[in-house]
C-alpha cells in the first residue's frame, strides 16, 4: 500500500522544504521521519520507503535510524500519547507507582493504545524536568508534580474529550500527529504561549543573582587541544550499502579508517 496521490504530493512538497534547510540531503532524515509520522501517526513501511526515495538512501538505512529513536513509533499510538517518567528521581518520587496504577487503570502497557484510540502510554527514561518530579508528558507537553490520582484523572479527561492544559507550555494540547508535524519543522505558532520556566527551574539563577555568583570567564587565549580528525582530513563518502566498506579517503587511525 502506498500513499494516495494527493497525500504524496503534499508530502513531497513538505519534504522538499525540509531538505532545503540542510547542506546535505541525508541530514534531513530525522525531520522527514517526523513528517511521515504526522501523516499516519507512526512510521510505516510506506513512510520509510518515502524517506529513502527523497534522500537517495536505502530503506534499510532509514529503518536503522527510525528504530533507534523512541520518538518514532512503528505501530499506531493514541491521539494523546502519554509518557510517564520512570527514571531515578521521578521513580523515587512516585513515578513507578504512577506507571503501575495507570497501566492497571487503562488496561494498556508500554506503547499500547486504548481500544478507542484516544490514549496510549509510554515508559520514558527521562522527561528532562527533574525539578518537577514526578513528571508526565502528553504529546511532549509537560504535566508536573503528578500523583497516581492526578494521572488517572488526566487520562480519563483525555478519553472523555475534555480540555486539558499542560503545566507549562501552550494554552491547548495538540494531537499526536500535529506534534509530529511541529517536530518535522513546521511550527504551530504556540511556542511562546503559557509558562516557559517555572519557579523551581529558576531558583538557581535567583540564588546566583542574590549572592553575586558568576560563571568563570572563558579561557579564550589557550590553544584548543588537537582533534583526532580535523575538518578537511576526511572526505564526504557516498552513502554505502549495508555490509559494504565505506568509501572515500580517510585519515589512518580514525574510526572511519577502522570501518574500512
Amino acid at each position: 500500500m502506498t500513499f494516495e496521490p494527493e497525500v504524496r504530493e503534499r508530502l513531497e512538497r513538505d519534504a522538499k522544504q525540509i531538505i532545503g534547510r540542510y547542506p546535505k540531503p541525508r541530514s534531513a532524515l530525522l525531520p522527514l521521519l517526523h513528517l511521515v509520522q504526522s501523516e499516519e501517526g507512526h512510521v510505516s513501511q510506506d513512510g520509510i520507503e518515502f524517506c529513502a526515495e527523497q534522500l537517495g538512501i536505502t530503506p534499510a538505512q532509514v529503518t536503522g535510524v527510525s528504530t533507534f529513536y523512541t520518538q518514532y513509533k512503528h505501530e499506531p499510538v493514541g491521539e494523546f500519547h502519554v509518557g510517564v517518567c520512570i527514571n531515578t528521581l521521578c521513580a523515587v518520587m512516585g513515578g513507578d507507582q504512577i506507571w503501575q496504577e495507570l497501566t492497571e487503570h487503562t488496561g494498556v502497557g508500554h506503547d499500547e493504545a486504548t481500544p478507542d484510540g484516544k490514549v496510549s502510554l509510554e515508559r520514558i527514561e527521562c522527561n528532562a524536568a527533574c525539578d518537577f518530579a514526578p513528571v508526565m508528558m502528553v504529546n511532549w507537553e509537560f504535566f508536573d508534580n503528578m500523583t497516581p490520582e492526578k494521572a488517572k484523572r488526566l487520562v480519563d479527561d483525555l478519553r472523555a474529550g475534555k480540555e486539558v492544559l499542560p503545566s507549562r507550555g501552550p494554552n491547548k494540547l495538540c494531537s499526536w500527529k500535529d506534534a509530529s508535524r511541529v517536530l518535522a519543522g513546521f511550527p504551530d505558532g504556540r511556542a511562546h504561549e503559557g509558562v516557559q520556566a517555572g519557579p523551581e527551574s529558576l531558583r538557581g539563577l535567583e540564588l546566583a543573582k542574590q549572592r553575586g555568583w558568576e560563571a568563570p570567564s572563558a579561557d579564550t587565549g589557550r590553544e584548543a587541544p588537537e582533534e583526532p580528525v580535523r575538518p578537511g582530513e576526511i572526505t564526504d563518502p557516498p552513502p554505502n550499502e549495508p555490509g559494504k566498506p565505506i568509501g572515500g579517503d580517510v585519515k589512518p587511525g580514525s574510526q572511519e579508517g577502522r570501518n574500512q
